[in-house]
């Protein structure tokens, strides 16, 4: 029973001083966040890059998207937020490839996207390949041809390849993984919390900014 008690003290002690941290907002390079010793290229110099790597059928991913897309409409004009889909097992490229056939003619929308979270995520429905995908798109108003045609396209390779060669350069291994500027990412292991990653976010946000 002692034990069980120093257990529970110790975990309490834990928390209390994490919530410290967070209150004042002293996020620790290494602990809470971790810089790339090599940050990766962003899409547009002009502004602060912040991305969510993430895979439709992660659960965490699911529960994270109110969240992000919540933080995502309060944003500074200078603040760009892109999703990135991760393919970091076989099994996940078709739905990475999925996102950015969509992308591609133009049916990439809060429908479509919450009906692949839906059927990955909560349903683990078996969609593993274009026309399985395609036929599942299609209760949502998607040309299955022309989704299929996109999914098996040069374009749509080479938009996958290079979102894939962006989160190796970056280290990324899990998902959801917030990527800021080419230069830090946080996860919900570091940070402690979904909610706590928005507030790293927001820290190494306005620490690029300053830094301009």
């Amino acid at each position: 029973m002692t034990k069980l008690l120093n257990v529970a003290l110790s975990l309490m002690l834990a928390l209390t001083a994490f919530s410290a941290q967070a209150a004042d907002g002293s996020w620790e390079e290494g602990r809470h966040y971790e810089r790339l010793s090599n940050p990766v290229r962003t899409s547009n110099p002009d502004v602060i890059e912040v991305a969510e790597v993430f895979w439709y059928g992660c659960g965490h991913c699911y529960r994270f998207k109110p969240l992000v897309e919540a933080w995502a409409d309060k944003q500074a004009e200078n603040v760009s937020f892109e999703m990135v889909p991760a393919a970091l097992g076989r099994s996940w490229t078709p739905h990475a490839m999925a996102f950015y056939a969509l992308k591609a003619i133009d049916q990439l929308n809060d429908t479509t996207n919450d009906a692949l979270f839906k059927a990955l995520a909560v349903e683990r429905r078996a969609l593993n390949d274009a026309d399985a995908l395609g036929e599942f798109l299609s209760d949502y108003g998607v040309d299955k041809a022309e989704f299929v045609a996109a999914y098996e396209s040069f374009g749509v390779s080479a938009q996958f390849q290079q979102a894939q060669s962006q989160i190796r350069g970056a280290r990324i291994t899990g998902t959801p993984t917030m990527l800021v500027n080419g230069k830090y990412t946080v996860t919900g292991t570091g940070a402690g919390s979904h909610e706590a990653m928005l507030e790293v976010v927001d820290y190494l946000v306005a620490k690029e900014r300053d830094a301009r």
